[in-house]
This record gives structure tokens, C-alpha cells and sequence, in this order.
């Protein structure tokens, strides 16, 4: 139901999109139902002239059937929400599949940073690529995140992945997505988390794997200009140093 308004880019995007609708078609049928018999209770015993009121005290069998059926049959279909739930979470938070790449997701006040292997594929070391309010990733790589605050709570929101996962300072959360689909999409804070909160948005680039090498060589590419460029400012500065002294 979810996809008619925010598509699905995520491979478990359809297990959350089918729980939301099992929800919304089963409290959806009780509302209905519950509306249709007040409105006609409303319009059946409507106040007459030539008849009293009469007040009714709920204590007879006759009058108890009318609110426990229903009610054991509304604990009917929280059993089947609780049972769809307990799969759902299962299936996303507790069984990951294979990891095929790391990433590192910072939020701050307000903007969210985010830091992924260069070429040599691992996180945290010398090659590694830094961005801020773009990430780029690659379709059909499942990706584990590791999110972080720098100051105060955030929370990392993909809409088009079904994720959203808070940040909290002074903890790294872990988690997983894989795209499956090219295009780019809106990253969001969901979390109140300041004067700024409204403007802390990112976009996520979704793009094959051909696409995605051609932005890592690039962003290393420049990455090692602006080193080597400061370098070579630093030894300028350090001569002149020397030669004013």
C-alpha cells in the first residue's frame, strides 16, 4: 500500500509495506464496522415522541455478547499483527545477510556525514572516501552502516528504503539495506534535534557498480590532489619559516 505514495527501493521494503497494510486493512475493517452500527443505532433509536427512554445497564448475557464477541475477535487479529511483526523484525534486524561493504554514518547538528571505503574496500583506513549530505552506494550490495551523534539525538531516515534508525550520542548503532534500485532519494532527520532540524537533508545516490567505480576514482582522484596540494603548501610555509628566521 505504501508503494502508491514512496516506492520501494529496498529488498526488504516489501516486508514492511505488506505488515503496514496488514495492519491498515484489519483496523480499517473494525473502524468501518464500528461506524456503520453507531450511525445505524444513531438513525434506529433515534429519540420518539411517544416512546421513553430506556437505560441500560450492560450486565445481562444478551447485552455482554455484544461487547465480547467483538472484543475476542479483535484479540484474534492482534495475534495475527503481532505474529507478521515478530517475522518482519526477524527478517531485518536479526538475520543479515552477507555483508558485501561498511559505511559510516554521522549525524550532527545539522547535517549528516558519511565516510565509506576507497578502493581497497576497507573502512577506516587511509584510502577512504568522505562526503557530506551525499552518499553514494552501489544497487544489489547489501551495506552495513555504522551510526553515530556527535551531539545530540538524530535519526537516520530512508524512506524509499523503510529504515529508520535513531542516533544517539556516545553509542554506534549497526544496521543493514541493500538497494535494489537505481536512482537518487531523500535522506531525512526524524528526530527533533534543534533550531536546524528542518534543513537537515541528504540525498542518497543509488547507481550500478560501472558508476559507482567512476565516482570512487574521481573522489580518490581529487582526494589525493587537495593532500598533495597541502603538502606541498606546507613545505612553502615551513621554508619561508626558516628563511625569516
Amino acid at each position: 500500500m505504501l508503494t502508491y505514495f514512496i516506492e520501494n527501493a529496498s529488498s526488504y521494503g516489501q516486508d514492511i509495506d505488506s505488515l503496514f497494510s496488514l495492519v491498515t486493512v484489519l483496523a480499517g475493517f473494525w473502524f468501518i464496522l464500528a461506524e456503520l452500527v453507531l450511525f445505524y443505532f444513531i438513525f434506529r433509536f433515534r429519540r420518539k415522541k411517544d416512546k421513553p427512554a430506556q437505560y441500560i445497564t450492560g450486565e445481562k448475557k444478551k447485552e455482554m455478547k455484544w461487547i465480547k464477541i467483538p472484543h475476542h475477535l479483535i484479540l484474534v487479529c492482534d495475534v495475527f499483527i503481532v505474529i507478521g511483526a515478530i517475522y518482519v523484525w526477524i527478517e531485518v534486524k536479526q538475520d543479515s545477510p552477507p555483508i558485501d561493504e561498511e559505511i559510516r554514518i554521522i549525524g550532527q547538528q545539522w547535517a549528516w556525514s558519511f565516510v565509506q571505503p576507497g578502493p581497497d574496500g576497507l573502512l577506516d583506513t587511509d584510502d577512504d572516501i568522505s562526503t557530506v549530505d551525499t552518499l553514494h552506494i552501489k544497487v544489489n550490495t547489501v551495506y552495513r552502516f555504522h551510526l553515530e551523534s556527535e551531539d545530540v539525538m538524530h535519526s537516520f531516515s530512508v524512506p524509499v528504503f523503510r529504515l529508520k534508525q535513531d542516533a544517539v550520542p556516545g553509542r554506534i548503532i549497526t544496521g543493514w539495506f541493500e538497494a535494489i534500485k537505481e536512482g537518487e532519494f531523500d535522506i531525512q532527520c526524524t528526530e527533533m534535534c534543534g533550531i536546524g532540524h528542518g534543513v537537515m537533508a541528504a540525498r542518497i545516490i543509488i547507481e550500478s557498480e560501472e558508476k559507482h567505480n567512476e565516482w570512487m576514482t574521481a573522489s580518490t582522484s581529487k582526494a589525493s590532489s587537495t593532500e598533495m596540494l597541502a603538502d606541498t603548501t606546507s613545505k612553502k610555509n615551513k621554508t619561508r619559516q626558516k628563511q625569516n628566521g
